[in-house]
């Protein structure tokens, strides 16, 4: 009993070592409770609103004025093409036979003339020089400046004779032309068809101005689908 008065007051209050340790483990532990039960907090919550976000019904299907604006576009689209690029034309008659046949269906190119100029060979479609409400289909055979004589059916261009295979002998006549120079923005042409076509031989060569379109693709008959030659 006289041993314990003897030890000094300030030891009898300080705190023993184990029950610090003790303390600060349950602190600890207190503490890593809490943030375990934010973190599932915080995950439940971001599941939730992925569950929500997910539930939106799908967008609705687009309605009748989507397909009447599509309608529209394509209608605009085709009547720019129509009107300023490609135009469809049927061949009346038989002055471009064996390239052409009657009735046969062609589509124009009526903008490539403003990007390259008219060249022999081309086969260019035009206002009838003596009557402008018909037009006619040829082919290009000189250019300005050029000069066009026809012996006995043999075409010379700048006296050298042109080898048109274009023109099977069937279709060939023995008509002559007497020589001429193609004035300046004019054109000489001649149907494939020799002896059956009203071309530069009757009402001589066409001004440029006259010249609208050059013929590109033929799309029917079937079998005369491709590009015209």
């Amino acid at each position: 009993m006289q041993r314990w008065n003897s030890i000094p007051q300030r030891s009898r209050n300080r705190i023993p070592a184990p029950a610090v340790l003790y303390t600060i483990g349950r602190m600890a532990e207190a503490f890593d409770t809490e943030r375990n039960t934010d973190s599932t907090r915080s995950h439940t919550t971001t599941a939730s609103a992925d569950v929500q976000f997910s539930a939106h019904p799908p967008p609705h299907r687009p309605g009748l004025w989507v397909w009447l604006r599509d309608l529209m576009i394509s209608l605009a689209i085709s009547a720019f093409i129509i009107v300023f690029i490609y135009q469809p034309v049927k061949v009346e008659g038989t002055s471009m036979m064996p390239s052409l046949a009657d009735q046969e269906r062609i589509f124009v190119n009526k903008f490539v003339y403003r990007l390259e100029p008219i060249e022999r060979g081309d086969i260019v479609v035009f206002r009838y020089p003596r009557d402008p409400s018909k037009s006619y289909i040829k082919r290009v055979i000189g250019v300005g400046g050029d000069r066009i004589r026809i012996d006995g059916g043999q075409l010379y261009v700048n006296d050298e004779a042109v080898d048109e295979s274009y023109v099977p002998p069937v279709y060939t006549d023995a008509r002559s032309y007497p020589e001429s120079i193609v004035p300046p923005n004019s054109y000489f042409v001649l149907g494939d068809h020799r002896s059956m076509s009203n071309d530069s031989r009757d009402f001589g060569p066409v001004n440029q101005s006259y010249i609208y379109g050059k013929a590109v693709f033929g799309y029917w008959p079937m079998e005369k689908l491709g590009r015209v030659r």
